[in-house]
């Protein structure tokens, strides 16, 4: 099957899932979420999740479509996401593929690295080694196993640091000489464009605004019901994500409210530095205005 779809993406709290609605509003849209923590089942407040009236008013796909205490890979989402892509575009509709996560963009348009899926042991292996000698530990020993991944990977990015040792330890190879040996063709085009704020002040504003608004609508609620329902350790992926750390640290009373706020706040941030470094780094982006009149007429 041929087709075309579309991706919109931009840092946190930048309006995208804004201006999809509004698309949609104007098009025959299904959209398809790219974020790794909207896909987690209970995760609705930090997450922003569409509210069940969006949802029924526009069709999404990946949404809730596994529990916080399992792992949901890269890979699965790039097999989910055409195989949703292709669905839509059988249906004669035009497929929005809307996130910030700019890994699974790139999974997505550039394809797939051959590389072992996730083994719990070895990542449980090496979390109790991080919690015996320490993080710098650990990446001064991929310096040593693999220093170009060492390299590009910061000293406290722990995530990317026990991904690496992983992949070593599986492979007895270095992560950086497994990515990029084989990718897979998408079975359609894809045209992707790039919602990025003019001003940096206004998207820190937003940030700041938006996280509040989660905490008033029970963000550390939300997270409490979840540790009742599920087995869930601060480790695994699904409470990394930013917002759902901190509040564990504060239910933890490892931080008081305000300190949990404050960090919250300051991690968001982050993250929204991280997707625009990301985002200068794809040379396929067409920058656009938050204003679906004015995006229309390219979704051709």
């Amino acid at each position: 099957m041929t087709g075309r779809a579309f991706a919109l993406l931009g840092p946190t709290a930048s309006g995208k899932s804004h201006l999809a609605l509004a698309l949609a509003e104007r098009l025959s849209v299904e959209i398809v979420s790219m974020d790794s923590a909207q896909v987690y089942r209970g995760l609705d407040i930090g997450t922003a999740k569409p509210s069940a009236a969006q949802r029924a008013a526009v069709p999404h796909h990946l949404l809730d479509v596994i529990d916080p205490d399992r792992s949901y890979s890269t890979g699965r989402w790039r097999a989910d996401a055409i195989s949703v892509v292709r669905e839509i575009l059988g249906r004669g509709k035009v497929p929005l593929i809307v996130g910030g996560t700019m890994l699974y963009y790139r999974a997505l348009a550039g394809g797939l690295d051959v590389l072992p899926q996730a083994d719990a042991e070895v990542r449980s292996a090496i979390d109790a080694e991080a919690a015996e000698r320490g993080w710098p530990a650990l990446h001064a020993e991929l310096s040593r196993v693999d220093p170009q991944s060492a390299r590009r990977i910061a000293p406290g990015d722990t995530q990317r640091i026990q991904r690496a040792l992983e992949v070593w330890r599986l492979t007895g190879k270095p992560l950086s000489t497994l990515q990029g040996m084989a990718r897979a063709a998408l079975p359609f085009s894809l045209k992707a464009f790039a919602l990025v704020p003019a001003e940096r002040e206004l998207l820190h504003g937003r940030i700041a605004a938006r996280f509040d608004a989660m905490l008033k609508a029970g963000l550390v609620e939300e997270l409490k019901g979840l540790r009742e329902r599920y087995r869930l350790t601060p480790g695994m992926p699904s409470m990394r994500a930013v917002g759902y750390r901190q509040v564990w640290q504060f239910l933890d009373g490892e931080l008081g409210e305000a300190a949990m706020r404050e960090q919250a706040i300051a991690a968001t941030r982050q993250l929204a530095k991280r997707q625009l470094t990301w985002l200068r780094s794809f040379r396929d982006l067409e920058a656009v205005p938050d204003d679906a009149a004015q995006l229309l007429p390219r979704l051709r």
